[in-house]
């Protein structure tokens, strides 16, 4: 039977096999770098941060081939680049940091919240005629038949936050509805209701007035899901006749004409940001 080898060329292989074993444990100690600090961000959100596009319109940018970074094509959604600092330019022409713009517009029924409309109706961005609006995004919709405070900015992280359900960012609304309602009703809401197999529900829902008829019930809304008060009244068999938007946090629309629009006050947009929980963007 053969023995084992023994010697010099047995200390050679033991010696490989040491180094073998604490290269593993030093590649197996490595972990992928943390993201940079201070100003650098990945390219869609430099895009996003310099008020140029949203991050996933910035990301179908980058994938395009549209974007380039010093003088050089860059096709990796993980490319880190100093927002300050990097030459960013998208189709040849550099994008630089945008005045950051906050508008709010009380909005007519009968407007489209998007940009452009393929069945030709009218939207909201015809209110905003004489302004440069090209960068500028509504925070969150408004359906077609709704009306009242809508909100716009080249600004997609504070509009990220206004959006986040996790911010809990009250939005509140006047509702008429086609009869009388009753504290069952009031208290199914905040309950919450299911609706085509979705939990609805509201923070605080209550009577404003009664007519003849009808009724006006105010509604705060933590999150605004597609229709979403239109649906929850849907589920209890009451008919939304009218529906207004009268505030997002403490912000009011206030005595705003309709299709009006004005900027918001650095007082206002800095409480925004405080019930957003970002102070420091």
């Amino acid at each position: 039977m053969s023995q084992p080898i023994a010697g010099p060329l047995h200390g050679f292989k033991g010696a490989i096999m040491k180094d073998i074993r604490k290269g593993q444990k030093s590649a197996a100690g490595r972990r992928a770098p943390p993201a940079p600090a201070g100003k650098r961000a990945t390219l869609p959100r430099a895009l996003s941060k310099l008020g140029f596009c949203s991050r996933t319109q910035a990301e179908e940018l980058v994938r395009a081939g549209r974007v380039s970074v010093d003088g050089h094509i860059a096709t990796s959604l993980e490319t880190w680049v100093d927002v300050e600092t990097a030459a960013i330019a998208v189709d040849g022409r550099r994008v630089t940091a945008e005045k950051r713009v906050y508008l709010m517009l009380n909005k007519p029924r009968g407007l489209v919240t998007t940009r452009h409309d393929p069945q030709g109706r009218p939207t909201v961005y015809d209110c905003l005629a004489g302004l440069d609006h090209t960068h500028l995004s509504p925070v969150g919709r408004l359906d077609k038949a709704s009306e009242g405070l809508l909100l716009f900015t080249n600004d997609t992280e504070f509009a990220q936050a206004l959006l986040d359900p996790e911010t809990h960012v009250a939005k509140t609304y006047h509702v008429q509805v086609d009869r009388h309602v009753d504290v069952a009703a009031l208290d199914a809401l905040t309950a919450g209701v299911r609706h085509d197999g979705e939990f609805l529900r509201a923070r605080r829902a209550h009577l404003l007035r009664e007519g003849g008829r009808n009724a006006w019930l105010e509604i705060e809304l933590e999150e605004g899901r597609n229709r979403q008060i239109r649906r929850m009244l849907e589920a209890l068999d009451i008919a939304c006749l009218r529906l207004l938007r009268v505030s997002i946090g403490n912000l009011a629309l206030g005595d705003l004409e309709k299709g009006a629009v004005r900027p918001l006050t650095e007082a206002e947009v800095a409480d925004l940001r405080r019930l957003a929980g970002k102070t420091a963007l």
